[in-house]
């Protein structure tokens, strides 16, 4: 399966080190406030990649170039996601995975091989409210709290973030999600904003002050809380 997106030169995807990511089309989630609508909307007309460009490009950039991120769409979903992180470690790079973890036995068999260095998952919701955050009316709890868990048990570096929306998230959301995620190593509370790649419209983000508040929620759970994308 090939990615479909590709962001050659980023430094933000994953900390300080210099950085190109991947987007993987198909998602089995549908969050409104998605940034990805085409990739997780319509991924069979997704562009197709060819892998062969990608490691040309990864193969020819090792000093310049310190890691890459896999991110979607949903990247657990790609069916050889393993042979191609395996080809991406055999030119010495470290590899950060974006979830939403929806798959535990893909991150676990990942991680087990030692072919990711980091995993970001992403937490919607407190758990009552998960099923109206993501979209997915089916969707199964068990799945989430196994990943989170296994993260949690500090088998890899990672982090959790939630993208936060004046519609869906409140204090009381963040205590439960404090209370659930207690003891992770990092998260953060990011700012949404609404563009036309969204796949719904007309939702809100959270004040600065807002999201300092749930941050201090937060902070008496989880030993290192931050904002990102707020000045």
């Amino acid at each position: 399966m090939d990615f479909s997106g590709w962001e050659k030169l980023s430094l933000l995807d994953f900390d300080d080190n210099i950085t190109t990511t991947l987007f993987m089309a198909g998602c089995s989630f549908r969050c409104p406030f998605c940034q990805n609508s085409s990739l997780v909307l319509h991924p069979e007309t997704a562009p197709k990649i060819p892998w062969s460009e990608i490691m040309d490009y990864l193969e020819k950039r090792k000093s310049v170039l310190d890691a890459v991120c896999v991110t979607g769409g949903e990247p657990t979903l790609m069916p050889d996601l393993a042979e191609k992180l395996a080809d991406i470690k055999s030119l010495g790079y470290k590899i950060k995975l974006d979830s939403n973890g929806s798959r535990p036995e893909i991150i676990r068999v990942l991680v087990n091989q030692g072919l990711v260095d980091y995993v970001a998952m992403d937490i919607k919701n407190s758990p009552e409210k998960y099923a109206m955050t993501t979209g997915c009316n089916s969707l199964n709890m068990d799945d989430i709290m196994e990943t989170t868990h296994y993260l949690i048990d500090n088998h890899i570096p990672h982090e959790f973030r939630t993208t936060t929306i004046a519609e869906y998230h409140n204090e009381h959301d963040f205590e439960e999600i404090g209370k659930w995620l207690n003891g992770a190593q990092r998260y953060f509370i990011q700012r949404y904003v609404d563009s036309e790649h969204c796949i719904a419209h007309g939702l809100h983000m959270v004040s600065k002050e807002k999201a300092l508040e749930f941050k201090a929620i937060l902070e008496k759970y989880i030993s290192h809380v931050d904002l990102r994308g707020y000045d």
